[in-house]
């Protein structure tokens, strides 16, 4: 920034880059609407008032607010590298990202993070990285790395670099892990990321004290409105499997509940819904609708979490901050005129190139040979059941007879779910049985395995179930169905088998295709068939998981023998 050069043009001595003549300015920290011109200089902000520039575009009194920012999100969700994902992120109105690599860094380890912090340097956004605090999630699965804190100490000068990920060893802060507490203090002078679901009371104090400042996972407003008591910032979370923000801010609403400590966050979505609904302007729009004020959404959206994460020069259209500004029709139906990054409009931004990726995100599926038993389970009289809730990616804990697990598989209701680990061939694989999901006949399964990213496989016969795994070893990786022993249909995710190196245009339609193909086949609409699906891996989330080393209590905290 040429500073002498933001004074003048201030003055108006030096004429500015750009002027946005005639807008009408959303001003995030007093809440008013201002009308007025909008002054660029260097990709800054260096005046609001009346002005004249040598490129001058009449907004013609459109609502002019600050670049959205989503303030957690795992890229790798999308399915697409983040040079895609963040153009798709700007055509949204999003100028800021805060991103956790932790699911290709359970993949990759230090290697994926490096790439990621190079993919960050030619982003088309303002790129952040939280740098993954659990790889693996917990000691109860096999990752392909595991992250030490020294490990990531060496990281956490980069510029993109602004704190610690979701520290999802909740348990792990609470009975002092040595390794958790480590990770906590060498980034005790930067943001920390939590993630607690369902902590209250003094789990939740002890949690807060240890320094984590944010969390996303609240599911009601009761959950949420405790954790900003605590002094937690709540990230309102609106994802494709877990969608959060209807009741917590119907809440937020009806109780008149201060703003200043929510931020909005996608966490975990669908390039195809991002298409549809878009990400954090979905979000907006959809509290406008439950009854909260456009101008406190777009606080929300943009200065709030630029002040939970210390962004000082982010998140406002005022003079100093960046220019990254959306132009808006309409403030209660955040449709979109024109986004500007930097006081460049969206319309003379190329699309990024790919970076070249190491070779050992691009050979990740390496599972040993598998017997044809791998999925057998062993008879007893009463089962533990993984049981699938519509619309959330946590899990009830269910307990079935011998009798109403044959009767569950012969009339639909249960499945069988296996996870294979896929990293290092040790040959670990364990099966268990799941209700909720549908499926009428056949098999689904994925490398996207929350965290671990091992494979994850359910369906009502082995022969199928088996023929997935296999197929996925042949795609190195992604989303799979079958049937009678035939692949009906597969996406490649080549990436770390995680996301794909196709253009979002390619592979929208074929993300869609195999979605509708996997409800035609009887999976339950209300679930993600293959989003919920992957977070059944997941052990931090209440109540029960399975891993390539069992089944898991969550809320025990240990196996289910």
């Amino acid at each position: 920034m040429n500073i002498h050069r933001i004074i003048n043009t201030a003055l108006q001595k030096e004429l500015p880059d750009l002027v946005l003549k005639n807008a009408r300015v959303v001003n995030v920290f007093t809440g008013e609407i201002v009308d007025g011109d909008i002054a660029v200089s260097d990709g800054i902000i260096v005046g609001v008032g009346k002005y004249s520039g040598r490129r001058e575009v009449d907004v013609e009194k459109r609502y002019v607010i600050p670049g959205l920012i989503n303030a957690h999100v795992h890229v790798e969700s999308s399915m697409v590298t983040p040079e895609v994902y963040s153009y798709e992120e700007l055509k949204q109105g999003t100028t800021t990202i805060i991103t956790d690599p932790h699911e290709i860094a359970n993949v990759g380890g230090s290697e994926a993070l490096n790439d990621i912090l190079k993919a960050a340097e030619k982003s088309v956004v303002n790129y952040y990285v939280m740098l993954p605090s659990c790889v693996p999630s917990t000691p109860f699965e096999h990752s392909g790395a595991v992250l030490m804190a020294e490990e990531l100490s060496k990281l956490k000068n980069n510029r993109h670099v602004l704190g610690l990920g979701e520290m999802m060893n909740a348990v792990g802060v609470l009975s002092l892990d040595s390794e958790v507490i480590e990770k906590l203090n060498t980034f005790s002078d930067r943001v920390i990321d939590g993630h607690a679901p369902f902590y209250s009371g003094k789990k939740l104090n002890a949690y807060a004290s240890a320094g984590i400042r944010t969390d996303h996972e609240s599911i009601s407003f009761e959950e949420a409105r405790e954790k900003l008591r605590c002094g937690i910032a709540v990230l309102v979370r609106e994802g494709s499997a877990s969608k959060n923000l209807t009741d917590i801010m119907t809440g937020i609403v009806k109780y008149g509940i201060d703003t200043t400590n929510l931020a909005f966050c996608t966490d975990d979505k669908h390039l195809a819904d991002i298409r549809r609904e878009g990400t954090i302007r979905y979000h907006m729009k959809k509290s406008i609708e439950l009854g909260l004020s456009p101008i406190k959404a777009i606080q929300i959206a943009t200065i709030n979490a630029a002040r939970i994460y210390g962004l000082k020069n982010t998140g406002a259209v005022a003079c100093g901050y960046r220019a990254d500004m959306v132009v808006l029709d309409s403030l209660e139906e955040m449709t979109i005129y024109n986004v500007y990054k930097d006081g460049v409009p969206i319309g003379d931004i190329p699309e990024p190139k790919h970076i070249d990726y190491h070779q050992k995100l691009l050979r990740s599926v390496n599972y040993a040979p598998l017997a044809e038993n791998v999925f057998q389970i062993p008879e007893k009289e009463n089962y533990s059941v993984i049981g699938m809730v519509e619309n959330q990616i946590i899990t009830q804990k269910c307990v079935f007879s011998h009798r109403q697990i044959t009767e569950g598989i012969q009339n639909g209701s249960i499945r069988k779910i296996a996870v294979i680990e896929r990293h290092n061939a040790t040959g670990n694989s364990a099966a268990a049985y799941v209700t909720g999901y549908g499926l009428t006949h056949g098999a689904i399964a994925t490398t996207v395995a929350h965290d671990s990213h091992n494979i994850i496989v359910i369906g009502d016969n082995d022969r199928d179930m088996l023929c997935a795994a296999q197929e996925l070893r042949r795609i190195n990786g992604g989303y799979t169905i079958v049937r009678d022993g035939e692949v009906v249909d597969s996406l490649p995710l080549a990436l770390g088998g995680l996301m794909s190196l196709e253009s979002a245009d390619e592979l929208i339609p074929k993300l869609d295709k195999i979605i509708q193909t996997a409800y035609a086949m009887g999976v339950n609409k209300k679930i993600d068939p293959f989003i919920t699906l992957s977070f059944t891996a997941l052990p931090v989330i209440p109540e029960i998981r399975i891993t390539d080393c069992g089944l898991f209590d969550v809320n025990e905290f240990s196996f289910i023998s």
